[in-house]
C-alpha cells in the first residue's frame, strides 16, 4: 500500500514538473511578442485619444498608485494611463486631455467586466462608443447619480464610476506634472 501511495506521488510530482516547464518555456518564448503587442495597443489607444506626433513620458511623483504612466503629447495637452477599480476587476484606461486639461478622449485598454453590462465601456459598438463620448469635453467626471452628466450604462454603474474615477484621476495628474 505504501509503495503505491510513493509510485503515484512520484509520477504525480513528474507529470506536474513537465507541466510547469512547458508552461515556463512557452511563456519565455511568448513573452517579447505579448509586450510588443502590448506596446502597439497602448500606442493606439493613445494615438485614438489625443493624436500628436510623439509622446514623451513624464515623471510623475504624485501619490495616486492608480496613475500607471503621464505622457506630453507634443504640444496638444497630456495622455495618462490609469487603473480603477471596476465591478469585476482593474479597469485599465488611457486618457487624453487637452493643454486645458479638457477631455479629448477615452481608451479603455484592458479590463475584466461582466460580458454585456460593464464591458460595454470598451466595446467598439455603438453603445460603447456613445458612453465613453460623453467624457470627449468634460474637465471632472460624475455619473448622473452622483449629481454628474454622466449616463452610467445600464446595469454597470460601478464600472461607470470607475471611468468618471480614472478620468479624474487622468486629469490630477496631468496637472501635477503640467
Amino acid at each position: 500500500m505504501n509503495n503505491k501511495i510513493v509510485k503515484l506521488a512520484i509520477i504525480l510530482f513528474a507529470v506536474s514538473a513537465v507541466v510547469a516547464l512547458l508552461l515556463g518555456l512557452v511563456n519565455m518564448v511568448t513573452e517579447d511578442r505579448i509586450a510588443a503587442i502590448e506596446k502597439e495597443k497602448q500606442e493606439k489607444a493613445m494615438q485614438e485619444v489625443l493624436p500628436a506626433s510623439s509622446y514623451e513620458e513624464l515623471s510623475y511623483t504624485g501619490d495616486n498608485a492608480n496613475i500607471l504612466n503621464v505622457f506630453k503629447a507634443g504640444d496638444k495637452g497630456y495622455v495618462v494611463k490609469v487603473v480603477e477599480s471596476g465591478s469585476q476587476g482593474n479597469v485599465e484606461m488611457i486618457i487624453g486631455m487637452d493643454t486645458s486639461y479638457t477631455v479629448t478622449g477615452v481608451s479603455i485598454v484592458k479590463h475584466s467586466e461582466t460580458s454585456g453590462l460593464g464591458a460595454v465601456a470598451a466595446s467598439t459598438g455603438v453603445d460603447g462608443q456613445n458612453f465613453r463620448a460623453q467624457f470627449v469635453g468634460l474637465t471632472s467626471a460624475a455619473v448622473t447619480k452622483d449629481g454628474g452628466t454622466v449616463q452610467a450604462i445600464t446595469g454597470a454603474t460601478i464600472t461607470s464610476r470607475a471611468v468618471c474615477r480614472g478620468v479624474n484621476d487622468a486629469i490630477a495628474a496631468a496637472k501635477s506634472v503640467g
